[in-house]
């Protein structure tokens, strides 16, 4: 039997966390982001480099930037640690949320929302602070590489209010059954999508970049609605939900999914360059390079027709 060592180290000292004055939490992770800084040197070197590139930025500029964004990863790690603490009458101290009828209006239509976000900010408590609102929030889960890290968030994901998909369906399947039932249904759509993504400039480089947004916007022609979470100086989060876009049908599929890619990209970019603190620059985003071998238009409608087919499986199997 695998040991769950780790599991219960970590809820223990959740557990410890959880009793502790907010304030002092924050203040903690700095401690913890500071040293992080110190220690994780191929990350460090890593985001320097690439918000130097990115952002045109000063090898001072940039250090400056990084130092903040890995206190602020310390504050993260803490305040995940912290999530048992908050309920649905207390989260408000803690996260604001701006322009809410965006997302209560996108609802509305009844078609699913994809909800576009980033590692930007806690985006944990950005999944918890919706839920705890009282809206619909589900998500599929992609495993930690340890396996007891990711039974623990799960667990918190679950608290708070959030629909994890359960194990052994596909991304695809649970992904329709959530838009099938009218549900809002969150993207990560910063990271690396390897061969299976299109190849779209960000922050001046080619990104291959993930079309699962897209392609849900598309088939349950559903409102996408960026939101992000970002900190206060004072302590605790602002979470900023943008007016939502559409797919826009032209009768050109692969175009018109490429079309609505590269709008949501260029919103994630537009939003962080205005916190560039806030975003994890040491991802390796521009792993994956273009060659003849990135995805194309047909690649593109076989992924569609996966969608569709998965929709359809999705509306059969609903609980």
């Amino acid at each position: 039997m695998v040991s769950n060592w780790q599991y219960h180290t970590l809820k223990t000292m959740s557990r410890m966390i959880s009793s502790l004055p907010y304030t002092f939490v924050l203040q903690a992770g700095k401690w913890l982001g500071k040293l992080y800084y110190r220690l994780a040197g191929r990350q460090r070197n890593r985001a320097i480099a690439q918000i130097m590139e990115g952002m045109s930025l000063s090898a001072a500029e940039s250090e400056t930037i990084i130092k903040s964004l890995f206190t602020k990863i310390g504050q993260t790690f803490l305040e995940i640690m912290y999530t048992p603490a908050l309920t649905p009458q207390n989260f408000q101290r803690y996260v604001s949320i701006e322009n809410m009828h965006y997302f209560k209006e996108a609802l509305a239509e009844r078609r699913g929302v994809v909800i576009l976000t980033a590692h930007v900010g806690n985006w944990e408590w950005l999944g918890a602070g919706l839920a705890l609102s009282g809206l619909p929030i589900t998500s599929v889960i992609k495993r930690q590489p340890n396996d007891q890290h990711t039974r623990l968030l799960n667990e918190y994901r679950e608290m708070v209010g959030i629909e994890i998909f359960a194990r052994g369906t596909t991304e695809l399947v649970a992904a329709a059954k959530a838009m099938k039932k009218g549900k809002g249904l969150g993207f990560l759509a910063d990271q690396d999508a390897g061969k299976s993504g299109i190849f779209v400039d960000f922050f001046g480089k080619p990104a291959s970049t993930p079309i699962g947004p897209a392609v849900f916007a598309r088939r349950f022609k559903a409102p996408v609605v960026p939101c992000y979470i970002v900190r206060k100086k004072e302590g605790g989060h602002r979470l900023i939900i943008h007016k939502p876009f559409y797919y826009e049908d032209t009768g050109n599929e692969s175009e018109d999914i490429r079309r609505l890619t590269v709008t949501m990209t260029n919103h994630l970019e537009t939003f962080i360059r205005s916190y560039p603190d806030e975003w994890l620059w040491f991802q390796k985003r521009w792993n994956t390079k273009p060659d003849d071998e990135s995805l194309d238009g047909r690649e593109i409608a076989a992924t569609k027709d996966n969608a569709d087919d998965n929709k359809d499986k999705g509306a059969g199997e609903q609980a």
